[in-house]
């Protein structure tokens, strides 16, 4: 089938989000109560999936030897990452550091904090803090 490339501008919007695990029962636990995602159906014994904001996040086995490897990080955007980071840490999340100040802006401030899921993979709570 031939794409008409007269109306494709270039990719923007992100449908889908997937993140390898190896127990998926305990990784879709971890997704759902400690970093409070909402489920949204699973596929079972293979694959879970839950709403990020209107993106996808599907954890999946790997199909295949050479699919298990870790994935790309996912920068979850919060308003507060301050408190996202206290009642994450109450929650068992295991964090790499506390929230830190990676680049002043003009306008705002943004901050960052990464943590591990069950299998090791690195995510991330992202601010931008306006300035007063």
């Amino acid at each position: 089938m031939d794409m008409d490339t007269s109306t494709f501008s270039g990719l923007a919007a992100i449908g889908q989000i997937s993140v390898n695990v190896h127990d998926l029962a305990k990784a879709t636990a971890f997704y759902r109560d400690t970093l409070g995602m909402k489920h949204l159906f699973d596929v079972p014994g293979h694959m879970s999936f839950f709403d990020a904001n209107g993106i996808r996040l599907m954890l999946a086995i790997p199909e295949k030897r050479e699919f298990d490897h870790p994935g790309s990080i996912i920068y979850f955007r919060v308003k507060d990452i301050q408190s996202a980071h206290r009642v994450l840490v109450d929650r068992g999340a295991r964090f790499e550091r506390v929230p830190t100040l990676v680049a002043p802006m003009k306008d705002h401030d943004l901050w960052m904090a990464f943590f591990r899921d069950i299998d090791n993979n690195l995510l991330a709570l992202m601010s931008e803090v306006p300035k007063p």
